[in-house]
């Protein structure tokens, strides 16, 4: 019962949207009707500038780490490590109190990473940083990072249950980037710098 509990408060908890959230909160549009209609931190970015962004940023993250840190606390198996992470993160993506209609789960996934383990996370984050900073593109660092994932989890706790849930999320977080991929290939995806990138 414990461990079933824990995975369905990490859908529900990963259900609850940071961007729409921070945006009623803040009196700014849905974003699920503006922008991208993305309800992400890069849309909430574009619609209602840096601090709307960063608090979206954080929430969409602790989402992820705060599940997999009571499995830390409570001493959980590895297997409910990868439920727990995985519940969150589709929480993320089809949230139970918005229609089932969610962001890309780029944070809330970095933020799983990191609950694993603060290697692997670090790892995530630091290609996403370095393929920001070179491509200048939002989604095309999150691609090549969040697909090297598999990868970092592997070389640094090398438990099947988490490789293959890191693969799950990697693949989902792929299919929720289809039109991004689109764009890329079509040379029209926004930039970081011109604050269009999805």
């Amino acid at each position: 019962m414990l461990d079933l509990s824990l995975i369905v408060i990490a859908y529900l908890l990963g259900s609850v949207s940071s961007a729409i959230v921070v945006c009623r909160l803040m009196g700014l549009p849905d974003p699920r009707t503006q922008g991208s209609n993305n309800p992400g931190a890069t849309n909430v970015l574009r619609i209602g500038g840096k601090k709307a962004a960063a608090i979206t940023l954080l929430g969409d993250s602790l989402k992820g780490l705060l599940p997999v840190l009571a499995c830390h606390l409570l001493n959980r198996p590895e297997w409910v490590f990868a439920l727990v992470g995985g519940a969150a993160f589709l929480g993320h993506l089809y949230p139970v109190f918005f229609g089932f209609r969610g962001g890309k789960g780029v944070a809330t996934a970095l933020g799983v990473q990191f609950g694993w383990s603060w290697a692997i996370g670090a790892a995530v984050g630091a290609t996403w940083l370095f393929m920001a900073k070179v491509a200048n593109v939002s989604s095309l660092a999150a691609l090549i990072s969040m697909s090297l994932a598999p990868l970092y989890v592997w070389l640094l706790w090398p438990a099947n249950e988490l490789i293959a849930m890191q693969v799950l999320i990697t693949l989902l977080l792929i299919w929720r980037h289809r039109s991004n991929i689109a764009n890329l290939l079509k040379g029209t995806e926004g930039r970081i710098s011109d604050k269009t990138a999805e």
